[in-house]
């Protein structure tokens, strides 16, 4: 096996074993993912709580998920430092479930998705990546923002004044503090701070504890309840298909723009099976499920500066302390510090030169339109996948209206043998967009009786093609004129051999 093949191995790369031993001799970069580890499972605990409450199950689901995800993936996954818990995604995508045959089909559904997830990875679902263009990645990045945004405004609405001053200063500090020392991260001093001052002051603002009852145990393993019966299997094979999708793609595309934020490449083939096989340990630890999560993760990497698994794991194992251990002081913390933590991760993920007007004018319309597509449909939807699809879609559209234009027809006449022969030189890639247009470029009625389309200058590559030169020559003999096409290349004549004429008489 070749040094560029993506390692399916849960062992480290030597790369990735260096990075660690590095970090764990160096009191400096240790110390950096131990509190980025500390800020992430900070704002991991109302996060996990809300969606559970969307998922329509116990705070303790989303808690224990976020725990078990962070953690296996940290030995599993392909991306270092990338975050993984319990997701709105995830959650939207299972909650009917939920309602319509309970908790126990739930956890079934989640085990299930986890085990479709790995058969995906392991079939190379993770290559896919590459048919997702650039404009598509701007509007994902773009639409996550927006609702990172979003999520946190109901957190300002109808809350007692001082929500809104608490905020301000949070936001000040995260924003500034890192212009006078990186040493200590912002967002945690801002928690700090934030809660220090609420304590002292006794004043009442929403807090975590307002989200919901933290667990005071540990979680255990658990079975789901449910028949082991096709019957079973037909309920929650769609829940499970959609949660293996939506997962996979929100972790893929966040692992790539974690990759743009480092510099550096990530295994997204082991990445894949590795949101799988997390997926079923926490289903099996009676966990909601989930998948990356990029703000937590832009926190952990932008916010924190951290760069290893060690962050991640310590995120998970953070996490259960402070909710199990220190459940009465994490819920002290204001939800106006973790509302100010949040927002500057929007404004940091934004791609703000994106739509800067110099940007813009530069930018091919069609581009921009696919990144507006993707922006639209994805908070629209509140669904990264489908927002993500139609912006697929939308490129591909345009991808293949661009090079139907590229396509050219040259028409020359002159004198062979003292009669009129017209010749049509075609240049430009034919298939199904471009080859439909082909068919209006000749002049049937009014071509002499002798007629060559040269081909040299193009190539097939489907069978639309094939059907539009077979309605070409019938046109041509319909007119009692004689065609001849010439200059197809190798692969081209093959697939005309053995498509031509047998493709009906359409065009």
């Amino acid at each position: 096996m070749s040094s560029s093949t993506l390692s399916t191995s849960p062992e480290l790369t030597p790369l990735e074993r260096q990075s660690v031993m590095r970090t764990l001799r160096s009191p400096r970069l240790l110390k950096t993912e131990v509190l980025a580890g500390l800020v992430v499972a900070l704002a991991l605990i109302p996060e996990a709580i809300a969606f559970s409450i969307i998922a329509g199950v116990d705070p303790r689901l989303g808690l224990f998920a976020s725990f078990t995800m962070a953690v296996s993936i940290a030995f599993l996954g392909g991306r270092p430092a990338m975050i993984s818990a319990a997701t709105g995604a995830v959650a939207l995508v299972i909650a009917p479930l939920v309602a319509s045959h309970g908790v126990d089909y739930f956890l079934a559904a989640v085990i299930l998705g986890g085990a479709i997830q790995v058969l995906l990875g392991v079939a190379g679902v993770a290559k896919v990546m590459r048919f997702i263009p650039r404009s598509v990645m701007v509007g994902f990045v773009n639409a996550l923002a927006i609702l990172i945004f979003l999520s946190q405004v109901p957190e300002l609405i109808g809350v007692p004044f001082l929500v809104y001053p608490m905020a301000a200063v949070g936001l000040l500090i995260v924003f500034g503090l890192p212009r006078l020392t990186r040493a200590v991260p912002a967002p945690l001093v801002a928690i700090v701070v934030l809660t220090v001052f609420a304590v002292l002051a006794n004043v009442l603002v929403p807090t975590v504890g307002d989200k919901g009852e933290l667990p005071d145990s540990l979680p255990s393993l658990f079975f789901p309840d449910v028949p082991l019966n096709l019957e079973t299997l037909q309920i929650i094979a769609p829940f499970s298909l959609a949660l293996a999708a939506v997962g996979l793609l929100e972790s893929l595309m966040t692992a790539k723009l974690v990759d743009d934020i480092t510099d550096t490449r990530s295994h997204k083939t082991r990445e894949s099976w590795g949101q799988g096989a997390a997926n079923i340990i926490t289903g099996f630890f009676g966990g909601m499920g989930g998948c990356a999560m990029i703000g937590q993760t832009m926190i952990n990497v932008k916010a924190s500066g951290a760069r290893t698994r060690i962050s991640t794991f310590l995120a998970g194992m953070f996490l259960l302390i402070l909710v199990v251990a220190l459940g009465d002081i994490v819920a002290l913390i204001p939800m106006a510090a973790l509302v100010a933590v949040m927002i500057f991760v929007a404004i940091a993920t934004f791609d703000w030169h994106s739509i800067q007007p110099s940007t813009l004018k530069r930018m091919p319309k069609s581009e921009t339109t696919v990144m507006l597509a993707t922006v639209i449909v994805t908070v629209w939807t509140h669904n990264l996948a489908i927002g993500v699809g139609v912006g697929v879609l939308a490129a591909m559209v345009a991808f293949a209206r661009r090079v139907a234009h590229f396509v050219t027809v040259e028409r020359t006449e002159d004198t062979v043998n003292g009669q009129q022969h017209a010749t049509y030189t075609v240049n430009g890639e034919l298939f199904f967009a471009s080859s439909n247009d082909l068919y209006t470029q000749f002049e049937y009625a009014t071509d002499p009786s002798s007629v060559t389309i040269d081909l040299h200058g193009s190539h097939l590559w489907d069978a639309s093609t094939i059907a539009s030169l077979d309605a070409i020559q019938e046109k041509y003999r319909h007119h009692g004129t004689d065609v001849e096409i010439v200059g197809l290349n190798e692969a081209s004549t093959l697939m005309r051999e053995r498509l031509g004429g047998k493709l009906g008489s359409g065009h």
